[in-house]
C-alpha cells in the first residue's frame, strides 16, 4: 500500500519546471494518448473506439486501448475477446498491466476494464497511482494510446480527459446528444481550463447532417464558451457496423470496403496527422494529478 505522503510527494512532481530533464528523455516514450468520450451514453463510443484502433494498426501504428468504462466495460465483448483478467486485479494488487493486456484484431493491444464493479467508478488516489505508475513503463512501446472512457461527467472521466494529448468528443444527431456533448465541453472548458477539441458525429444519415451538427455545437460554444473545436469528421450509417456488433467484429476487419470503414481511415489520418501539443512538456508524473471535483 502506498501512503498519502509518498503520493503527494509523487504528485508534486508534476509542477517542477526542469524542462532540460523532460527535454532529455526519448521523445518516443511517451504514444499519442487520445480519449474517447462522450456526455450521454448509446452514442457508439465503444465501437468507435474498436475500430479507429484498428485502422490504426493498418496504417502501422502500435495501438494499446485502455478501456476506461471501469464498471461497465464492454470492449472485450464487442470484439469477442474472453480476457482472463482485468483492471480490477491491476487495482487490488493481483496482476501486473503486463499479464492483463490482451491482443486484439490486428495486433491491437488492449487492457480491458471490469463489467459490474461499482466500487472501480471511483478510484482512490492511490489507486490511480497503482495503475498509472504501471503504465507510464508499459506504454512506452506504443504510438498511439486511445482511451475509451465512460459517459457522461463524472471524476474518472473527467480525469481521463484532461490528461489526454486530444479528445475527442463523440455525438449523434440526436438533440440530446448534442446538448450532452456541449455540457460535457463545458464542464472540461469551465472546470478545467481545457480548451481544445475535436468532434466525431457518428450515425449520420449524410454529411450534411453531421457538418449540421458540427454547426450546431460550434455556435454554441463560440458564444458561451472559449474553446476551440475542430470538426474530425463522422461515420456515417451504414448496416455493415451493426452487422459487425452482432458479429463482434470490428467493421473495418469485417467489410474494409463499407462506407463507415473508408470513414474511420479518414478519421484515422486526421489523427496522425493531428499536432501532439503536449509532447514537449509532459513529464513521467502527468498522469497522477489530482482528480477533478
Amino acid at each position: 500500500m502506498i501512503d498519502k505522503e509518498t503520493t503527494s510527494k509523487i504528485i508534486r512532481l508534476r509542477d517542477r519546471k526542469n524542462t532540460t530533464s523532460a527535454k532529455s528523455q526519448d521523445d518516443h516514450r511517451f504514444p499519442k494518448i487520445i480519449s474517447i468520450t462522450s456526455g450521454k451514453g448509446g452514442v457508439g463510443k465503444t465501437n468507435i473506439v474498436a475500430n479507429l484502433g484498428y485502422t490504426l494498426r493498418r496504417f502501422g501504428k502500435k495501438v494499446l486501448i485502455l478501456d476506461a468504462d471501469l464498471g461497465l466495460g464492454n470492449l472485450d465483448v464487442l470484439l469477442g475477446l474472453t480476457p482472463q483478467y482485468n483492471l480490477s486485479h491491476v487495482i487490488r494488487g493481483e496482476k501486473q498491466l503486463s499479464e492483463v493486456v490482451v491482443t486484439g484484431p490486428g495486433g491491437m493491444q488492449i487492457l480491458p476494464a471490469a463489467s459490474g464493479i461499482q466500487d472501480l467508478t471511483a478510484l482512490t488516489q492511490q489507486e490511480r497511482y497503482l495503475v498509472f505508475s504501471q503504465l507510464d513503463a508499459f506504454m512506452k512501446d506504443f504510438d498511439v494510446m486511445l482511451i475509451d472512457t465512460a459517459a457522461g461527467i463524472s471524476a474518472n472521466v473527467l480525469y481521463f480527459n484532461i490528461n489526454s494529448d486530444e479528445i475527442l468528443v463523440v455525438a449523434t444527431p440526436e438533440p440530446t446528444s448534442i446538448t450532452d456533448a456541449y455540457a460535457m465541453m463545458k464542464v472540461l472548458s469551465v472546470k478545467h481550463g481545457t480548451d481544445r477539441f475535436h468532434l466525431v458525429v457518428n450515425a449520420a444519415a449524410s454529411l450534411q447532417e453531421a457538418e449540421d451538427v458540427f454547426r450546431q455545437l460550434s455556435l454554441v460554444a463560440d458564444r458561451f464558451l472559449n474553446i476551440s473545436m475542430e470538426y474530425f469528421g463522422c461515420i456515417l450509417l451504414d448496416e455493415n457496423v451493426r452487422k459487425g456488433v452482432r458479429q463482434q467484429k470490428a467493421v473495418t476487419e469485417m467489410a474494409p470496403l463499407a462506407k463507415a470503414s473508408r470513414n474511420f481511415i479518414d478519421l484515422a489520418k486526421k489523427i496522425i496527422a493531428s499536432p501532439n501539443s503536449n509532447r514537449a512538456t509532459r513529464t513521467p508524473e502527468w498522469r497522477l494529478t489530482e482528480m477533478p471535483n
